[in-house]
């Protein structure tokens, strides 16, 4: 079994499509710094792993993931029961959209890894596996329907928070704004120096905000992290 090892926390992989990756810990690490969230709400948990170090952050909280793929639902499910945190963890096997349509609570703390890219990037002669596809591209949930479900389940001084490519933060603000959900706080994640931001960290609020994007560089060289990286990510993984 394929078992990624954090410091208080176990979480098997082997069923799942999207495997562990640098984006969903440093979301995981870095959302909610100001606000301590009870009923939190992880879109699209795959392996559960962003659950698992909310629960771990912030031990009052109640939280709840969603998980539309068969065996990452079951695999969520099992590294919920697992862990440290197994009564105050639950997901749900459905659609995001199934599920915002049927739940009438809100949340404190709304989180999500969402697809990656656009389905009409895909080729047509490409043979990507199906899980896999569904895992990383937008086509089973669109930022349309991700930001409008977060708009319908969010608290009225909620957060929502994600991680999105950098490239298309312009069009996600954008969607957001149409739902006055307002950008509270974005970093912009780098690799290293001297190359493009890959990725933007984002909370929306429904507030006014005046704040600046701040960055964040992880590597200064291969396997040397920043001082920035270490201290966001130190309490989860082994070697940090």
């Amino acid at each position: 079994m394929s078992v990624f090892k954090f410091k208080e926390f176990e979480v098997a992989q082997d069923r799942c499509a999207q495997k562990i990756g640098t984006d969903g810990v440093l979301l995981g690490a870095w959302a909610s710094a100001d606000k301590n969230p009870y009923n939190i709400l992880d879109i699209g948990t795959g392996t559960g792993v962003i659950s698992l170090m909310l629960a771990q952050r912030f031990p009052s909280s109640q939280i709840e993931a969603v998980e539309l793929d068969e065996d990452a639902f079951e695999q969520a499910a099992s590294n919920f029961e697992n862990s440290p945190w197994s009564d105050r963890m639950f997901c749900f096997h459905a659609s995001f959209q199934e599920f915002f349509e049927e739940v009438d609570d809100t949340y404190d703390l709304i989180i999500s890894n969402p697809p990656f890219f656009e389905s009409s990037s895909i080729k047509e002669n490409q043979e990507i596996d199906k899980n896999r596809e569904q895992a990383r591209f937008d086509e089973a949930l669109p930022f349309e329907e991700l930001i409008y479900g977060a708009y319908k389940l969010l608290d009225d001084d909620g957060i929502f928070a994600c991680v999105i490519p950098h490239d298309r933060e312009a069009h996600f603000l954008k969607i957001a704004a149409h739902y006055k959900l307002i950008p509270s706080r974005i970093t912009h994640v780098k690799g290293t120096e001297g190359i493009a931001v890959k990725r933007s960290l984002i909370e929306l609020r429904f507030r006014e905000s005046d704040m600046k994007p701040t960055q964040l560089t992880i590597e200064i060289s291969r396997h040397n992290y920043t001082e920035d990286y270490i201290e966001l990510v130190k309490d989860f993984y082994l070697k940090m």
